[in-house]
């Protein structure tokens, strides 16, 4: 296997070849998902870093790898010796490479990157500064991909329809609500480069990529057709006749640029520049008039409909049956079983399989124990993996895709008795969970607003989290899905009626521990005064919150109220689905404080 010092070598060779002063290659496929298939796995490949958030800079002199907080210490340990240095950001800025790019290039440098995975709105920004310095870009960097051998094959799963019993609404009229938003902004047509919005608005699912349902496609919603630009052959023939009568064309994947290079003239069409790559982008001809803004297939799916909540409800019901199950045997058999961060991980997606309609996990599951835990997207492998112990903290971030919903949940737990110390960051972090679930706060507001509810007592002790404190959840899409979230950052987003979102603050001590407590709320109309409409959020996520980590003087009475209110719930959705021995256990461990 060659090394990565010798593929930047290599790199190198090529980037001087080509009059190439600087390479940017993000972690990106041409849909810009957060998840990508393994065909467009190239920082991995050539760096060594494993972790989902990446940017890499190479020069003739330097090769550095930008990432956010989630990974510093991960990639510290992945980078070691592969001729790549990792560049941190401070605080809560995102990681950007923009400020070494001023500093390094001269006047009339050239970079290269890949226009098909670079999205429009992050090459606008780069183009700004490299104008200012008379700086090329040339976007069609491919001489990287030219070194990498045995590169793995695009997916090729099959698709399969997601029944309107789970979906909710037909696709028919998912199709007209959303023309009839295109009506509303005079547009012709409506770009989808998100298959995850694709997958919604046709009420298909698939498996190409890993943790998420989807099937790599584009597609181009006209308001007589829809040109879906996917492989025909992966659908059922009822699924393609169907779609022939809706005048949904199925055409081959590779061919939406050029389509939407012959266009009508004076047409308009819609697009996000957040997901749309600049070479689609540099394929729609100067005389189409174009609108930016989030596609409205994400703003629709993010409100959840009557169908999908119901089912939400009965899919917590299951899923935390299988983390009380999961948490049951941790603590009777540990000592006598032999446990490993990994052998947890298998374990876990062993016991939901046994649950109906469940497809497989959300995402990779996490499982850290000790100072794995202050990592906060850790996940074991074969080199990192550890024997649990009888003496630390294990903490579980996972979660499930089912045919009803998906869940995402994070719960920390004790291996023997918890120091006073690891009592009070728990204590401090569930203190700002509370907070956040049960807030109560005007229509129109941001998740930005929101997010000090859950940092208040942590600032207050002078500690704090790097990442956000929520992120939205598709429904048997993408466990991470906006355009809502709960953040520091400034989203304009308004928090609706509908919306599913995690509640998940943490507090990390590097090379010691970690503790994080997730749960997923659905937010809800509370009532309408003078003042206006007001919301509020119902926890949906079902799964006992481990009262020995908690240090009950630090809570007041509003908040042992919650806790003591939260477990009554939690005991009785999930106590008829129990076996006695499971049921007694968890009586226990959701009693009154």
């Amino acid at each position: 296997m060659i090394s990565s010092f010798n593929k930047l070598s290599s790199l190198r060779a090529a980037l001087k070849q080509n009059s190439i002063d600087a390479c940017i290659i993000p972690s990106s496929d041409p849909h810009l998902s957060e998840y990508i298939p393994d065909y467009w796995k190239v920082v991995p490949w050539l760096t060594g870093f494993t972790g989902s958030a990446a940017t890499v800079i190479i020069t003739d002199s330097f090769a550095g790898l930008w990432t956010d907080s989630r990974y510093f210490i991960q990639a510290e340990r992945e980078l070691e010796g592969s001729g790549f240095h990792l560049v941190k950001p401070s605080g809560f800025k995102s990681p950007d490479y923009f400020d070494f790019l001023l500093n390094e290039l001269k006047e009339g440098s050239r970079i290269a990157l890949d226009g098909s995975i670079f999205s429009l709105s992050r090459f606008r920004s780069l183009e700004k500064i490299a104008s200012d310095r008379k700086i090329t870009i040339i976007c069609t960097c491919e001489f990287i991909y030219d070194l990498w051998t045995n590169r793995p094959l695009l997916p090729i799963s099959k698709a399969w329809d997601h029944d309107v019993k789970y979906a909710g609404k037909y696709r028919t009229a998912k199709i007209v609500e959303v023309r009839e938003q295109m009506k509303k902004s005079n547009t012709d047509f409506h770009l989808l480069t998100s298959p995850d919005e694709i997958m919604w608005l046709l009420n298909i699912r698939g498996s190409d990529i890993s943790f998420s349902p989807l099937i790599l496609c584009f597609a181009i919603v006209g308001i007589e057709q829809i040109f879906f630009f996917v492989d025909e052959t992966r659908f059922p023939g009822e699924i393609a006749e169907e779609f022939d009568r809706l005048g949904i064309l199925m055409l081959p994947y590779d061919e939406l640029t050029g389509m939407l290079s012959v266009l009508p003239e004076g047409s308009t069409i819609l697009l996000n520049p957040d997901s749309t790559s600049v070479n689609i982008y540099k394929s729609i001809p100067e005389k189409i008039r174009i609108i930016e803004d989030v596609t409205i297939p994400s703003r629709l799916k993010a409100i959840k409909n009557k169908v999908e909540v119901e089912n939400i409800g009965k899919v917590m019901i299951r899923d935390g049956v299988a983390l009380t199950r999961f948490f049951h045997w941790i603590e009777c058999d540990l000592g006598m079983v032999p446990m490993t961060e990994r052998s947890l991980a298998v374990r876990l997606n062993e016991i939901r399989s046994h649950q109906p309609d469940y497809l497989g996990p959300s995402f990779v599951t996490i499982t850290a124990y000790n100072e794995h835990s202050a990592l906060p997207h850790y996940s074991p492998t074969p080199q990192s993996d550890v024997v649990i112990g009888e003496n630390g903290i294990l903490l579980v971030d996972s979660g499930g895709q089912y045919l009803g919903g998906t869940t995402d949940i994070t719960r920390t737990i004790p291996a023997g008795l918890p120091s006073a110390s690891k009592k009070r960051d728990f204590t401090l972090v569930l203190k700002g969970h509370i907070r956040l679930a049960s807030i109560k706060f005007p229509y129109g507001t941001r998740g930005y607003q929101l997010d000090i509810l859950a940092r208040e007592a942590l600032w207050e002790q002078g500690l704090n989290y790097g990442h956000g404190t929520g992120h939205g959840v598709g429904y048997c899409l993408n466990v991470h899905e906006g355009p809502q979230n709960i953040s520091p950052a400034d989203n304009k987003t308004v928090i609706e009626p509908g919306m599913l979102i995690s509640n998940e603050p943490g507090i990390y001590r590097e090379g010691e521990y970690g503790i994080r407590t997730e749960n997923l709320l659905i937010c809800y109309e509370d009532e309408e005064t003078e003042f206006g409409k007001f919301l509020k959020f119902d926890t949906v996520t079902l799964c006992y919150i481990e009262k020995s980590l908690i240090d009950k003087s630090l809570l007041n009475q509003k908040e042992i109220d919650w806790l003591n209110s939260y477990h009554s719930e939690v005991y009785e959705k999930l106590g008829p689905h129990l076996t006695e021995e499971e049921g007694l256990w968890l009586r226990g461990k959701t009693s009154g404080i």
